[in-house]
């Protein structure tokens, strides 16, 4: 099976060159990158094992988890204890039992070059909206475990209550809405490592030097344009 580093390349995109820092180890920064696949809906374990792959490709030696209410073959699966439909299944990685730091990627999400750099950042980040960019947007985040308990609580208190409120914007709209997270935003401390598929790439018609990893927000998904 071809990658998508090779993919990309045979359709004539730019691939990111390596990190000058990618060869030098971290030790004690390395996050657990999360998953998370809520049954029903149009993701499969499929979906799930193809960004495995390229994490694997782009960050060697990194731990994985996938929150799953089905198993999901080739990762361990932390099971979600809520019937949380869709998106707000994500809600489950600020479970504060669970002591790992994350470092979490939507499934729609294509990895073209090396993660060094996200992997030891520290601290919670997540990235602004590509479409409002007032607003944050949860498809990439990294989630330490000094601030789960407190989103936690606050989204338990009244589950129904927040997804109803916040139907249209879904989970990065609550999670925007926990104003004492001090949020760093990717665009600001990886500059240049990420980007759209529909804001960037197809506008550009390449994916933009220096890019790591590309969010594909509604359609296409990355499975059907050959990522």
């Amino acid at each position: 099976m071809s990658t998508v580093t090779e993919n990309i390349a045979a359709a004539g995109l730019p691939v990111a060159e390596p990190s000058k820092d990618d060869a030098r180890a971290r030790p004690g920064r390395m996050k657990t990158v999360a998953f998370v696949l809520r049954s029903g809906g149009e993701y499969a374990p499929r979906h799930v094992a193809r960004l495995l792959d390229q994490v694997t490709e782009h960050l060697p030696g990194a731990k994985f988890r996938c929150f799953s209410d089905i198993n999901v073959p080739g990762v361990e699966v932390i099971p979600l204890r809520h019937g949380w439909p869709g998106w707000w299944a994500k809600m489950e990685l600020f479970r504060p039992e669970l002591p790992d730091d994350w470092l979490f990627f939507d499934l729609d999400t294509s990895i073209v070059g090396s993660l060094v750099d996200m992997a030891a950042v520290e601290g919670p980040v997540i990235m602004r909206d590509v479409v409002e960019p007032s607003g944050l947007q949860s498809a990439i985040m990294a989630i330490p475990q000094s601030i789960k308990a407190a989103v936690w609580e606050a989204f338990t208190a009244a589950p129904a209550d927040h997804m109803r409120r916040f139907a249209e914007g879904g989970d990065q709209s609550f999670i925007e809405s926990c104003r004492w997270v001090d949020w760093r935003l990717w665009q600001d401390i990886c500059p240049g490592q990420l980007c759209s598929y529909k804001m960037d790439v197809q506008r550009l018609g390449r994916v933009p030097d220096g890019v790591r990893a590309v969010v594909f927000h509604a359609k296409p998904r990355p499975w059907e344009v050959g990522w």
